[in-house]
């Protein structure tokens, strides 16, 4: 009974051991670890490359809901790097030997230091330098990208940054999706009705830290005569100097608007044969901004 009882175990083992796990060919090896956080919970948003002994990638992927990557290499020597939002990278190189595991055990990834923020008082948007896109659907199928070429903003920062307020205003006679006959209808009355509502205007005063270098940018989207609250899922990249010297933030910024919020509606267009985008629009921008002189 002790002999069966061991022989049991041990095949039980053997089959919930990463070698069982993965299927691993002739010449080949397994390569695992564990990524944890300081309080040892793990970090499920970690993302892999591992490339070889010369640098040329491997294999890439990311973490399950438990932090652990489990991937089947060539025998070989091998760079791991491992990255996470917020957090600062680890880097480690091992040497996988055929039918074997090799496991770098659990990685513990420091939080980063996040970047320097801009120093109150007043900037403003430079246009040159900055973007307002957005993508949508063309009856569902193809992506329509276009942008606003005109828009102007400013920011007022404060101490705490949480306590910032931004106003934004956009030109909408500027929207440009390369194709004149779409723009046209875009201005017109079925969609943005320019002559009645010339601008769009975005005012927050709600700046929430995400952690590390994510920010939730909450406030009032005025759009064609109505007014919604809008978040913006944002990036902010830091300070750098431009050519002359100048000091300069820089940030990406995401949200998704549906038309039908803002009464911006497709119906009459629909009945003349015309589809020209789908509901839901995402809105992408990358801002940089410079004190105010």
């Amino acid at each position: 009974m002790i002999g069966r009882w061991r022989a049991s175990r041990t095949d039980r083992v053997h089959r919930t051991s990463p070698l069982a796990a993965v299927p691993t060919p002739p010449s080949a090896g397994v390569l695992a670890c564990r990524v944890l956080d300081p309080v040892n919970e793990p970090v499920r948003h970690a993302e892999f490359a591992v490339t070889d002994a010369v640098g040329r990638p491997v294999v890439s992927g990311g973490a399950d809901p438990y932090g652990s990557f489990v991937t089947t290499v060539p025998a070989g020597e091998y760079r791991l790097a491992v990255s996470a939002e917020g957090y600062t990278p680890y880097r480690a190189t091992t040497q996988v030997t055929e039918n074997a595991l090799a496991s770098l055990g659990d990685v513990t990834l420091q939080v980063a230091r996040p970047p320097e923020l801009p120093a109150t008082g007043d900037w403003e948007v430079e246009s040159a330098h900055s973007s307002i896109g957005f993508t949508a659907r063309h009856i569902g199928l193809a992506r329509i990208h276009g942008q606003f070429k005109s828009f102007a903003g400013v920011l007022r920062v404060a101490d705490p940054v949480e306590r910032s307020a931004m106003h934004v205003v956009i030109d909408a006679a500027s929207i440009d999706t390369n194709m004149r006959m779409r723009d046209d209808h875009l201005r017109s009355a079925d969609f943005l009705d320019v002559e009645r509502f010339p601008t769009l205007e975005f005012y927050s005063d709600r700046f929430v830290h995400k952690g590390g270098n994510r920010w939730a940018v909450t406030g009032a989207l005025s759009l064609h005569g109505v007014t919604r609250t809008v978040t913006l899922d944002t990036e902010y990249l830091g300070l750098g100097n431009g050519m002359e010297g100048e000091v300069r933030a820089a940030c990406r910024a995401t949200t998704e608007l549906h038309r039908d919020d803002f009464t911006v509606s497709w119906q009459t267009m629909l009945a003349r044969g015309i589809a020209v985008v789908g509901p839901s629009i995402r809105v992408d921008l990358d801002v940089q901004i410079v004190r105010k002189g």
